[in-house]
């Protein structure tokens, strides 16, 4: 029998791979003689770096870069397809995990960053990059990333802006002149699991602005201002990315990617994976297949990467396991989207530090894959 196994990583616990391993170990626990192909997965937040790197046998680089208050941090991004490729999460240089809960302070969050991680990797010779842009800590509309790449915002008086959140509803022009040659030879994919439009009742202030630190008070006036910022930048560029589905992704970021860069795109995230590691071609000849992430729920459905490792096998006439660390109560919507059963892999009562330790959650992962398995094989 071969089974594919197709992880995405248990967020703040275990990475894809490792996931996929210990799944693997109990499989064969099992059934020693069971073939068993481990491929990483992602759904362009947390681990897409790591499970695009060790899918395409990359490696890994880093590079100083703006953290998202300011002050430098050491940030990571890889480069595949023999150094033509990179691969940057915005969470390495502005994530919301780098930021003290406490202290979150949205008008000061930037960007800049992510734009200098891009310079870097185009210094070393990449011309194609994927984008991961979940878990940001910024609600600036992108304005810090394009100021490092060379873009000038300036006021109605002609002084210079500072590129973050205080400055998108001052911004009268916008001066491109700067931005390097190079990134008219660089097409970016950006991969985002979100449709929020920039703007308005479903845009990136109002839904997503309160986990950045954005006060209630504020939601108006900072949507209003992303308004601005938009027209502006239609003027500028002669787009208008803003109704566009996910251009309010990553507090404004993907919009900033459509409307300034040349060759930008956004695409799902999962589906990016699938096909940058060539899943369909390990499928062959498959008897079953096992996908999971940390927790199955409603969200689950909406292309994370358990439902499109499942629509996937369903081409193949393949059936589908999950296993994921907890499931909640309308986790049952997944079953209609393709996956077979799910099996949550908490084996008694916990606290959540037991429940994500990374030691505690591949012990679990491995007992129950195996016991699974040995109803199968």
């Amino acid at each position: 029998m071969k089974v594919v196994v197709a992880m995405d990583s248990f967020k703040g616990s275990i990475s894809s791979m490792e996931a996929g391993k210990a799944c693997a170990t109990g499989i064969w626990r099992a059934n020693p003689r069971t073939k068993v192909v481990v491929m990483p997965m992602a759904d362009g937040g947390e681990g897409t770096m790591e499970a695009l790197v060790e899918g395409l046998k990359g490696e890994y680089v880093e590079c100083r870069a703006a953290g998202p208050c300011g002050a430098d941090v050491t940030a990571r991004y890889g480069i595949v397809n023999k150094g033509q490729a990179a691969v940057i999460e915005l969470s390495q240089a502005a994530g919301l995990g780098l930021v003290d809960r406490f202290r979150l302070d949205p008008w000061k969050a930037t960007t800049r960053g992510v734009g200098q991680m891009i310079l870097d990797a185009a210094e070393r010779g990449c011309r194609d990059f994927v984008i991961g842009i979940g878990g940001s800590a910024t609600t600036e509309g992108g304005i810090g990333m394009l100021d490092a790449l060379g873009c000038v915002f300036y006021d109605a008086g002609g002084q210079r802006l500072p590129a973050d959140l205080s400055s998108l509803a001052k911004i009268e022009r916008i001066d491109r002149s700067g931005m390097p040659p190079v990134l008219e030879n660089c097409y970016f994919r950006i991969a985002c699991d979100v449709r929020n439009t920039l703007c308005g009742k479903h845009g990136a202030v109002r839904v997503y602005g309160a986990q950045k630190g954005v006060k209630e008070e504020e939601l108006n006036f900072l949507d209003v201002a992303m308004y601005h910022y938009a027209d502006v930048t239609a003027e500028c560029t002669g787009k208008d990315y803003r109704k566009y589905p996910g251009a309010g992704a990553a507090g404004g970021l993907a919009f900033a990617f459509l409307s300034y860069l040349p060759h930008a795109e956004l695409v799902s995230g999962s589906e990016l994976m699938i096909r940058t590691i060539g899943l369909e071609k390990k499928l062959e000849g498959a008897d079953l297949v096992v996908t999971g992430e940390g927790r199955i729920d409603d969200q689950t459905v909406m292309g994370k990467v358990p439902v499109g490792v499942a629509k996937l096998a369903k081409k193949h006439h393949l059936k589908v396991i999950a296993l994921a660390g907890s499931a909640a109560d309308r986790a049952g919507m997944c079953n209609q989207a393709g996956i077979k059963a799910y099996f949550p892999i908490i084996r008694e009562a916990s606290t959540l530090g037991e429940i994500m330790d990374p030691e505690i959650a591949k012990k679990n992962l491995i007992l129950t894959a195996e016991q699974v398995f040995r109803l199968i094989l």
